[in-house]
């Protein structure tokens, strides 16, 4: 499947990219940015042929089939919308909108277009994730009753995008996402209540550390902190009632390199029972892009179609309405 990359944001020219190359599925034919020079250099960087100097010339394209979409996080929806206007599908780059109404948008489009657009949510492809699902859903570690995340950085250049809250910055938006993909990945269900604390900076005006209980009903909950002024970190904890697992690399695994996971079966705590899986080396990246190429060509459904991006941000808005109430806010989609 031939595919173009509207923008040459660093996490497809880092990562997206060099990971949908190595994969026999796709064709990273043509990349555009609003600068032609821009678009070439990557080009050239990334091994793409073709450069454009605007983001209507690439959808224009009719060698294009797909488009991967990682412009800032404001600009998500109307491009996506008009790649599928195109006639192209879309993956397209977390979190998918800065609203569940603005993300419900793309159900329309997909309903209208018959174009697919799917969220880039590339961990949900990862041997590690799977393998943690499989043990929950295998009773593994006994009924799964809390899921428990930290995801941190440091990042106080306040020109960085991560910092503009206006295009989609901030902790919650950046890597707290993460922890609700996680949590309704392993739970298998949408949370129905949820209540935040956030410290903003007084300058940027970003959400730097934010806490988080998810309530999943059924005495279920995901518990989570993330920031943006901390040491780096991340590492999830998931505990049923009988067990634990621990991945300790929960998002940045290592492209190419095995990853371990920590699985304690007794609820003992001794390090002597536990056991520790080692899962094959991969590109997270790579999988991704082949998962949706097979969605896109219908060789398969998609097992996280749109409408579980919008539950997604459904559950970011609860967040921050709670940060302004106080009080814990139902989960509601549009």
């Amino acid at each position: 499947m031939r595919w173009g990359v509207l923008s040459t944001a660093q996490i497809g020219l880092n990562k997206v990219i060099p990971g949908m190359r190595k994969s026999p599925l796709i064709d990273v034919a043509a990349i555009a940015s609003r600068n032609v020079e821009t678009a070439r250099a990557a080009a050239d960087r990334c091994g793409i042929a073709q450069a454009y100097g605007s983001y209507e010339e690439l959808l224009a394209d009719p060698r294009i089939e797909a488009v991967y979409n990682p412009l800032p996080v404001h600009m998500h929806v109307d491009w996506s919308v008009r790649a599928m206007e195109a006639g192209k599908h879309v993956l397209c780059e977390k979190p998918i909108a800065l609203s569940a109404a603005e993300a419900a948008r793309l159900v329309d489009a997909r309903e209208r277009t018959g174009r697919q657009v799917l969220e880039a949510v590339m961990i949900r492809q990862h041997p590690q994730w799977l393998r943690a699902r499989e043990i929950v859903r295998e009773g593994g570690i006994g009924p799964l009753r809390l899921v428990q995340a930290t995801m941190s950085f440091f990042l106080d250049d306040p020109a960085n995008i991560r910092n503009l809250p206006e295009l989609g910055g901030g902790a919650l938006y950046d890597v707290g996402c993460y922890a609700l993909y996680v949590s309704r990945f392993l739970f298998e269900s949408e949370p129905v209540r949820a209540v935040a604390l956030i410290d903003r900076d007084p300058d940027m005006g970003i959400d730097r550390l934010t806490g988080a209980l998810v309530d999943f009903g059924g005495g279920r909950m995901l518990s989570f902190a993330c920031g943006t002024q901390l040491a780096r970190y991340q590492t999830v904890q998931v505990f049923g009632r009988q067990g634990r697992i621990e991945v300790p690399v929960s998002l940045n695994a290592p492209l190419g390199g095995e990853t371990t996971i920590t699985v304690d079966r007794t609820g003992g705590n001794d390090p002597a029972a536990f056991e520790r899986e080692t899962l094959p080396a991969c590109d997270q990246y790579m999988l991704q892009g082949e998962t949706a190429v097979r969605a896109f060509r219908g060789d398969e459904p998609a097992e996280f179609p749109i409408e579980d991006a919008v539950a997604g941000i459904a559950a970011i808005d609860a967040l921050y309405r709670s940060a302004e109430s106080g009080a814990w806010e139902e989960v509601t989609k549009p």
